[in-house]
């Protein structure tokens, strides 16, 4: 496979550990952004999907905290977000044409593993939308020994008199033609340079959330807005299918902060009930994004999840 040189944009001055990023081509060559970090571990390498609008450079913290801990981090901008090809000319709207290309990302992303060699045995940490891609990865055979999630996208919050228009619209629009155009009401602006720090509902850190919104001052090509209805309709659509199948038997630890206002609680704990080899840990005043969080949460998170993935080798 083709590995070109590609950039990780990071001018703050957090001491973060440095890493190598490529440039690689799902197999419908929509061009992705892949990073490593701590390529020569000693414990394995960590899968890491994030979240919808994210990008590399917003966990590159992540990955130092987790070379500390002796893992290798690979981590992907998925199709339309971070570096990754937009899928719409206006580069703004979150967009996919169909859940499962997402797909196409994590085998060209495991491709890459292979290519480069990096240590066994493989992780998978999962955040928010990277939860529900996660979740099918692991059932079409992701080989990964063990995996845990953050605020995994297996249900989205919308108000009860909403969820049919959603629904309906997430299906009609693309069926008229327009599926990529936003919902009303919605803006093609990041979230976090439009919502204050006192409401905002990612994280309860100001020092984490000053980070994301200073990176993409500084990098506004990072940004990403609303989703279209036709990424709203397909996500649906994902998260109904994925809630109708049985637990997988690998190894997982989820997290769900009390504070949790963009995914349905209720679908992960339903999910929980019943994955034998599975456990749910509640944050308390967690929000969505809990690897923002402060220090202390952090730190117990990933040593949770580190503790894990040690006793599935």
């Amino acid at each position: 496979m083709n590995l070109d040189a590609a950039p990780i944009l990071n001018n703050l001055k957090d001491p973060l550990l440095p890493g190598t990023a490529y440039w690689v081509r799902a197999s419908d060559n929509t061009r992705l952004r892949i990073a490593i970090f701590n390529q020569s571990s000693t414990r394995g390498t960590i899968l890491f999907f994030p979240g919808r609008t994210d990008y590399i450079e917003k966990y590159q913290h992540t990955a130092t905290d987790l070379a500390q801990r002796g893992y290798t981090t690979i981590i992907i901008d998925w199709r339309g977000q971070g570096l990754a090809d937009r899928m719409l000319d206006n580069t703004r709207i979150g967009h996919v044409n169909s859940f499962i290309d997402y797909q196409k990302d994590v085998d060209v992303m495991t491709e890459a593993v292979n290519e480069l060699q990096l240590p066994k045995p493989y992780y998978l940490i999962a955040h928010s939308m990277g939860g529900c891609i996660g979740l099918r990865s692991i059932y079409r055979g992701l080989d990964v020994k063990a995996s845990a999630f953050t605020g995994p996208m297996w249900g989205i919050q919308i108000k009860p008199y909403l969820r049919l228009a959603a629904w309906t619209t997430g299906q009609i629009m693309p069926a008229l033609g327009q599926g990529h155009r936003l919902p009303p009401g919605k803006s093609i602006e990041p979230y976090v340079l439009n919502a204050r720090f006192e409401d905002n509902q990612l994280t309860s850190d100001f020092i984490m959330y000053e980070m994301m919104r200073k990176q993409l001052q500084m990098h506004p090509e990072l940004s990403l807005g609303s989703p279209s209805f036709q990424w709203i309709g397909e996500a649906l659509w994902e998260m109904l299918s994925l809630s109708k199948m049985p637990a997988p038997s690998t190894p997982s630890k989820v997290f769900l902060g009390t504070d949790e206002r963009i995914i349905d609680p209720t679908r992960i704990k339903a999910r929980m009930k019943n994955w034998a080899n599975g456990t749910l840990h509640i944050i308390q005043k967690g929000r969505h994004e809990l690897l923002m969080e402060d220090n202390k949460t952090r730190s117990k998170i990933l040593n949770l999840i580190t503790n894990e993935f040690a006793k599935a080798i």
